[in-house]
């Protein structure tokens, strides 16, 4: 089991002073707009990756 992933930024103000939330898990608080939000991962696309872009190089 890896280690949680942590956000870089507040999704609302851009600011990077973030804190784990006592909430629960996933949940993050924002010292600088001071909002708390939630990150959850949802699952994987069932199409996979797809290139947007059929142009290009091939190898």
């Amino acid at each position: 089991m890896s280690e949680r992933a942590a956000p870089f930024y507040c999704p609302y103000c851009g600011d990077e002073d973030l804190r784990p939330s006592e909430q629960g898990h996933g949940a993050w608080e924002c010292a600088a707009c001071n909002r708390a939000f939630q990150l959850k991962f949802l699952g994987l696309l069932a199409r996979g990756v797809q290139p947007t872009d059929p142009g290009g190089d091939r190898i």
